[in-house]
């Protein structure tokens, strides 16, 4: 599997002859970023949409299905479970809107957080299972603070940890920059990657913490 990321929430998961996935997908003009130019014939969101098919996102192609609600999901060989939880706090809310997607694709296993506000839950952990990489957000104001990413991490116990929805050039939303949760992991002078291949025998004794540059 390769993975691919956007900025924000968006990561492109793709394998040979299976559909394409693509998280949280943006307004462009507001974000100040671009989506994929590609392929999407999965879309998940983790933001709770009452009608995710009246969202259009230019760029993408070939959207076939759209996914913004817990549940669970089998589509052309692609396994997908959806897990409701909290979303980093508007206006001082706590309500359990936000999706965390677990994605499994040729024997590889991905969790998405998407803007989760707070450490998942034993019974979350549970539902979530075992994950070769996790997609952390890590710089959203009001949700995971450094230590409480890494509880997080503690929690899940992935492979390799992914850092999303940080601040990076050209992005016109507020979000913190990955370096605090750097500093908290103890990663000094990380090399960020253009993309990041994963197969189901790449196991790690060790946990890795993997950047990736936005795709813009």
């Amino acid at each position: 599997m390769e993975i691919e990321w956007y900025g924000l929430g968006c990561v492109r998961l793709t394998d040979r002859g299976l559909p394409a996935v693509v998280t949280d997908p943006f307004d462009e003009s507001e974000v100040g970023l671009r989506l994929p130019r590609a392929s999407a014939d999965i879309v998940a969101c983790s933001q709770l949409m009452d009608d995710p098919f009246a969202a259009h996102w230019p760029g993408l192609r070939g959207v076939g299905r759209t996914i913004a609600s817990p549940g669970e999901y089998e589509i052309a060989g692609v396994f997908v479970t959806g897990i409701a939880s909290v979303r980093a706090q508007r206006r001082g809310s706590e309500k359990l809107e936000n999706v965390i997607y677990i994605f499994s694709i040729a024997g590889v296993t991905v969790c998405h957080l998407g803007e989760l506000g707070r450490p998942t839950t034993q019974a979350q952990v549970e539902a979530i299972g075992r994950v070769n990489a996790l997609l952390l957000p890590v710089g959203i104001p009001g949700g995971l603070t450094a230590s409480t990413a890494s509880e997080t991490i503690s929690l899940i116990e992935p492979d390799i940890v992914i850092p999303i929805q940080y601040q990076v050039p050209g992005m016109k939303i507020d979000r913190k920059p990955v370096t605090g949760f750097l500093k908290e992991m103890g990663v000094t002078n990380p090399t960020p990657m253009p993309s990041l291949r994963i197969t189901s025998d790449a196991a790690s004794e060790e946990m890795q913490i993997v950047l990736l540059e936005p795709r813009n």
